[in-house]
């Protein structure tokens, strides 16, 4: 079970928005294009905002911002496959831009007091690997891969609340690198859950088709 089982009723809920903005001639692309550019901006903001003003409360638009960058993505999305928006470029940048956006939102935290770069970059590194073995799926003969626990929508939580913590000055302490050494063991068992799936799948399809091929 993660967050991203949840999608459809939040689809549900935004599909009047998604026709208003179809009919308001906006696109797919342009979606997953602000909600990239959204994440630099925030991300950069609360960097700055540490490291110059030696201040954490920026970090309290991160809640704000997951939440309207998880609404971004599920518009895109609807748009794309309900408004007859589909396209090759549009599958690139809605990949490409919700790694982008993860990384641009994970970094930042190293700026705060606790943690520091060599805790939270490989955790960043780790979400780009995750993501990636998802789309290796169709290339190995299975569906894109969304297998948890640790997927797109559960990292997003745990990053908005760890951002919410800092920003209302609390502090993390000896915590912290146990912390970060938690969610890169969550997001390990996440890789390997997707390429073992996968690989599963992709093994299933290729003896349910064998039967066929040989009678051919």
């Amino acid at each position: 079970m993660t967050l991203y089982e949840l999608k459809p009723r939040f689809q549900a809920w935004l599909r009047p928005l998604v026709q208003d903005l179809a009919e308001r001639g906006a696109t797919a692309n342009q979606v997953t294009l602000v909600a990239a550019a959204g994440s630099l901006a925030v991300g950069a903001l609360a960097a700055i905002g540490a490291l110059v003003a030696e201040t954490s409360v920026l970090f309290l638009l991160f809640p704000l911002w997951l939440f309207a960058r998880m609404a971004l993505n599920a518009i895109d999305g609807m748009l794309a496959r309900e408004h007859g928006q589909k396209s090759a470029l549009g599958a690139y940048l809605n990949e490409l831009g919700d790694i982008v956006s993860d990384v641009a939102l994970i970094l930042p935290l190293a700026a705060l007091p606790d943690f520091n770069l060599a805790q939270v970059g490989p955790f960043a590194l780790l979400a780009v690997i995750v993501e990636a073995a998802g789309l290796i799926g169709p290339l190995a003969g299975a569906s894109r891969r969304y297998d948890g626990p640790f997927g797109k929508s559960d990292r997003a939580l745990v990053v908005g609340a760890i951002a919410l913590w800092a920003g209302v000055g609390l502090g993390f302490g000896t915590l912290g690198p146990w912390l970060w050494l938690l969610l890169s063991l969550l997001s390990v068992l996440t890789i390997v859950n997707r390429v073992r799936r996968g690989v599963a799948e992709a093994q299933a399809q290729a003896r349910a088709q064998a039967p066929s091929q040989t009678a051919e």
